[in-house]
């Protein structure tokens, strides 16, 4: 790991740290799109479309999960939708995507726990 790399993994943990626990897993259905958004499955293929295939292959398999940086998810879900969600919530746009970040990664592990998306995400 970098200089860079552990930098940013040590913001991104305070920032983390800073907002209501509460608020995270609310955040995260929004970006996963729980509702018409089709959900799980989704997110992965414009996760997949963005070049993160590698970052999301290895969140869904049983390795290591390989990390992706605030810049790489708020391109990929947009600019608009990062700044909605931050209003939404009261959170700065930078805090909102580098917590997204670091809980994206873990939430589609836990989602896949052998390996595989379930049929229903």
């Amino acid at each position: 790991m970098g200089i860079l790399d552990m930098l940013t993994s040590v913001m991104a943990a305070r920032a983390a740290k800073e907002l209501d626990p509460a608020v995270i897993p609310v955040i995260l259905s929004e970006v996963l799109g729980s509702g018409g958004e089709g959900g799980l499955s989704a997110i992965v293929a414009r996760l997949e479309q963005a070049g993160l295939g590698d970052q999301v292959r290895s969140w869904i398999g049983t390795g290591a999960n390989l990390p992706v940086s605030a810049l790489q998810l708020q391109e990929m879900l947009g600019s608009d939708v990062v700044r909605q969600l931050a209003t939404r919530f009261g959170i700065p746009v930078d805090q909102l995507s580098t917590v997204l970040s670091q809980v994206l990664p873990n939430a589609i592990d836990q989602a896949s726990p052998n390996g595989t998306l379930p049929r229903s995400a």
